[in-house]
């Protein structure tokens, strides 16, 4: 491995020689080696963020690392020379097709990859169902809805989960945007949710939560996607809703949306059992991190090799 003086880190990053000394004491910098007095610093450690940014966020001392290490390359890629509009455009069409694809097949749709890429283009699909195609135009017009309520920095109300919703289920008008008016049971699950009468109150209050929520971004997105699938508000859509509104809270605070893949969707199963069953959000909130320090590290790579 190769490694920085404290000057050399002090110059890249742009602060004090005195600040990396301190930040080397107090361990906020992984990887280095004591050399006498002094330290020696990983030449890929990613500047550590600056802690004011966090003031006033609770965060639990088992998650501090986890965000420390993603807020870094969130960082990092601000500091960096942005993408053009076309390389971003490019890279946004790329993931909204395997993110579509991906969300979908979680909850049973069909179609490949390429399919999926197809429906998206108008073609349609020998021996798939129309639900199937209408399910990949449904989600892809929910995440452009997404983006645009970030870009204009629409708060998540009711109306906006409605409408997210709304377009999900295109292929059935009379259940898009509307609350479920019956009992539900998700198969397998250890939870079950509440009755429909309980419902718009507990809609409400999870829409509410999000103003006094303290915790850090991360955290408080998966929280509220936990919370959200656990109350099962719409009759069918809930997953790929839910899936949506994560990456609607993710995007609104300056991080890339994930993609929960379908090969890990047994991964993704398991951390609902263990919030519901055993009170612990950490599986899902270390899910979404690993998927959002992911996509960070695509988009410095790609930032790299432009540089290179």
């Amino acid at each position: 491995m190769d490694y920085m003086t404290v000057k050399q880190a002090a110059e890249q990053w742009g602060i004090s020689d005195r600040r990396v000394r301190l930040l080397c004491a107090e361990g906020k910098i992984n990887g280095i080696v004591r050399k006498g007095r002094g330290y020696l610093i990983p030449t890929d450690t990613l500047k550590p963020i600056d802690g004011r940014s966090l003031r006033g966020k609770e965060i639990p001392e088992q998650y501090a690392a986890l965000f420390s290490s993603v807020d870094a390359m969130k960082a990092e890629l601000g500091r960096r020379r942005p993408l053009t509009q076309g390389e971003l455009k490019r890279l946004q069409d790329e993931f909204l097709v395997e993110f579509t694809y991906n969300s979908n097949a979680i909850e049973g749709n069909t179609l490949t990859l390429k399919e999926t890429a197809l429906a998206l283009e108008g073609v349609t699909i020998d021996q798939k169902p129309l639900k199937e195609h209408l399910e990949a135009v449904g989600h892809r017009d929910a995440f452009l809805y997404v983006t645009e309520s970030v870009s204009e920095k629409t708060p998540i109300s009711e109306r906006v989960i409605r409408d997210i919703h709304a377009l999900v289920l295109m292929d059935r008008p009379e259940d898009k945007g509307v609350y479920r008016r019956i009992p539900v049971k998700i198969m397998g699950a250890f939870h079950e949710p509440p009755q429909p009468y309980l419902v718009p109150v507990r809609m409400e209050q999870l829409v509410a939560g999000l103003t006094y929520n303290k915790r850090h971004d991360i955290e408080k997105a998966a929280l509220f996607h936990l919370n959200f699938e656990g109350v099962h508000p719409f009759i069918d859509g809930n997953g790929r809703t839910g899936r949506l509104l994560l990456n609607l809270m993710l995007m609104q605070a300056g991080y890339p949306p994930i993609n929960v893949k379908f090969a890990d969707r047994k991964r993704y199963y398991a951390c609902f059992d263990s919030y519901y069953r055993d009170n612990d959000a950490s599986p899902m909130i270390a899910m979404v991190v690993e998927y959002t320090g992911e996509r960070l590290m695509q988009m410095l790579q790609i930032l790299q090799s432009q540089s290179d």
